[in-house]
């Protein structure tokens, strides 16, 4: 694999991204557009092309209602791209507490989902025709794919660690979809790079020194990120 992996001459230790010097074929590299800045276009190549990918791929559009089940690496990337292709967009989050900063991103609405609060689940039955769940935490995915309208799709792009539950009825009623995704090609993930040079779209993240990366797992953990972390590769000097 890229790292630590052994090349071709038996010996050598891949180094990944962490290398001074690689050699690559010419159909497996990425043209970075000028506009992009380089920090926060590196998530891109992770969270942006996951969500692009989905959103693509099920026409989320104009006149299209989508739905961002949790607001951070990858959810704040869906709202932004979502928004960018004129899609009502709106997240579904644990509280309410990053509504302000969804919003600049271009949410139109957001919804506290916690366990004990019934009122978003049942004003928005049938709303969404995409929803895109970003966690890697369970929850009950009934309860969500029923905000699916007639034909609707929820996508899974976040792994739990153990599987979740899913009863039959919340599918075959209104004929809905559950699918998964899981980032994308090298055409493809130009394509996204492009759309967002066009649009003026990068990551959110926190620029941090290799020194300081055993003090932001614990924050990462606590899903205390806003909302990537990319380390500065100055700091590796």
């Amino acid at each position: 694999m890229t790292y630590n992996g052994v090349e071709r001459d038996g010996q050598t230790r891949t180094q990944g991204g962490y290398s001074n010097k690689i050699v690559a074929d010419e159909n497996y590299v990425l043209r970075i557009p000028d506009n992009l800045p380089m920090d926060r276009t590196a998530p891109l190549l992770c969270a942006g092309i996951t969500m692009y990918s989905p959103l693509m791929h099920w026409k989320a559009g104009p006149g299209k209602k989508v739905g961002i089940i949790g607001l951070g690496g990858l959810g704040h990337m869906g709202v932004k791209i979502a928004h960018a292709l004129d899609a009502e967009v709106s997240v579904l989050s644990h509280s309410l507490k990053k509504q302000d900063e969804a919003k600049k991103m271009g949410a139109d609405k957001f919804y506290a989902t916690t366990s004990s609060d019934q009122e978003s689940f049942e004003k928005l039955k049938g709303y969404f025709d995409l929803i895109i769940n970003t966690l890697s935490v369970e929850i009950d995915w009934n309860r969500y794919l029923n905000l699916l309208t007639l034909d609707g799709t929820m996508v899974v792009v976040g792994l739990p660690e153990n599987e979740t539950p899913l009863g039959a009825a919340s599918l075959i009623n209104a004929r809905r979809s559950l699918a998964g995704s899981v980032i994308g090609g090298i055409r493809e993930t130009q394509a996204m790079l492009d759309f967002c040079s066009k649009h003026n779209i990068a990551s959110d993240i926190e620029l941090l020194q290799i020194q300081k990366v055993n003090e932001a797992y614990p924050r990462v953990v606590k899903s205390d990120v806003r909302y990537r972390f990319v380390i500065d590769t100055k700091s590796l000097d």
